[in-house]
């Protein structure tokens, strides 16, 4: 596994310490349980898998290293190099400037941009229109594209399949960076469409079952030019956003190839809908695995970390929240001494602040966080929680208790 040049200020001592006992013992980290630290009055039960992944460190380390190199260049990223508060407005006080916001808006007129200039891709990638913007001032990207090689996989897979006769199907929220990337790439090979939901899947098989019929109850946000409901269907392969939920995705080619099955009236149906399944990040996979079986023990609450519009956490939140009472935040300021804690209601898209959010009694917390989230940031809630609950870490005691109970 590559080594990263990532920030010391983005290390943890406990977080660290307890990876390498992990990495130690299980270096092939098949072992999915979690990392329980105990305390007198609260114990931390930590995802095995969290934090950066691969493409994250990989974008870290391309975005400082430019920082580093280039003293004298302007530098900017095309929009939120990853959906992290603190590792954005880190790179903002670095000097980096953000052309594009998270929806797309216009931050910096591309004019004020020049070909002397540094222009950073983010994880998420970015769109062929872009691309093109940027070709059209002689902007060299080559060194500062920090995509993720799983999405980039996303964009060979869907090409593959285009060139197949199959019309690409992407699974993702419309209006997130990585899917409008895919699906610019998507659209140029073929007919492609967005699904964002399982409901817009049911809608889409419906249309699928009846080819006869154009009219959909629904607006699809995003569709291929000229996309032609009654041909462009017969044929499909399905790819993803690569944060979105693993099960999710499965299931929703399940739908499909359940749906192709009936139509055709024959158990294979592999011509009608190509195999995909390997396009899912394997990070996101994990992360949504270990939280899965941070839910097989008897907890107080749970707290899940990382940026409001980070769809990967979100998700493990969604996940959390269906078993004990989930607390989704950003940042260590959002805890109180006082023991009332402000945290995102990803349903209403607003904060909400709850009072004595923990119990008098020695609780037993999840804590984990999202591909985006420094370690620092969960240490710092660890620490925090400690102070509420009148606890004083002892660095040695602790990782001493933690590996002889491993």
């Amino acid at each position: 596994m590559k080594k990263f040049e990532i920030p010391l200020s983005y290390s943890a001592s406990i977080i660290d310490s307890v990876r390498k006992i992990r990495e130690k013992k299980d270096p092939r980290k098949r072992d999915m349980s979690p990392s329980v630290i105990k305390m007198k009055n609260v114990e931390f039960h930590i995802g095995r898998h969290f934090g950066f992944c691969y493409g994250v460190k990989n974008a870290i380390e391309i975005c400082y290293t430019a920082i580093k190199n280039f003293p004298n260049k302007k530098i900017y990223l095309l929009s939120e190099m990853i959906h992290n508060q603190l590792v954005n407005q880190d790179l903002l006080e670095n000097g980096i400037s953000f052309i594009l916001d998270t929806s797309g808006n216009q931050l910096i007129s591309w004019d004020k941009i020049s070909e002397n200039d540094i222009v950073i891709i983010p994880a998420f990638g970015t769109s062929l229109e872009v691309l093109e913007i940027l070709k059209s001032k002689n902007i060299k990207t080559e060194k500062f594209d920090t995509t993720c090689p799983f999405v980039a996989k996303v964009w060979k897979r869907s090409k593959t399949i285009a060139e197949k006769g199959f019309t690409t199907i992407i699974y993702g929220k419309a209006d997130h960076e990585e899917t409008k990337s895919t699906f610019s790439r998507a659209k140029k090979h073929g007919p492609a469409i967005i699904v964002e939901t399982i409901e817009d899947v049911y809608d889409l098989c419906e249309i699928i079952q009846d080819s006869g019929s154009i009219k959909t109850k629904k607006f699809f946000k995003k569709k291929s030019l000229n996309f032609n409901f009654k041909k462009d269907l017969i044929k499909v392969g399905v790819v993803n956003q690569t944060t979105m939920l693993a099960s999710e995705t499965k299931d929703i080619i399940e739908i499909i190839t359940n749906t192709l099955r009936k139509l055709h009236n024959k158990d294979d149906v592999s011509e009608y809908i190509a195999n995909t399944k390997d396009t899912l990040c394997y990070a996101t996979n994990e992360n949504q695995q270990s939280t899965l079986n941070l839910l097989k023990n008897e907890v107080d609450l749970a707290i899940i970390v990382g940026g409001y519009n980070s769809s990967n956490t979100t998700h493990l939140a969604e996940l959390t929240s269906q078993k004990v009472k989930t607390y989704f935040i950003n940042s260590p300021d959002k805890i109180n001494l006082d023991n009332n804690i402000k945290h995102f209601d990803f349903h209403t898209k607003k904060e909400v602040t709850t009072k004595n959010f923990l119990p008098q009694k020695k609780c037993k917390i999840i804590l984990t966080s999202g591909a985006s989230c420094p370690d620092i940031i969960i240490e710092k809630i660890m620490r925090k929680i400690s102070s509420i609950k009148k606890e004083k870490i002892n660095l040695e005691s602790i990782l001493t208790d933690f590996e002889m109970n491993y």
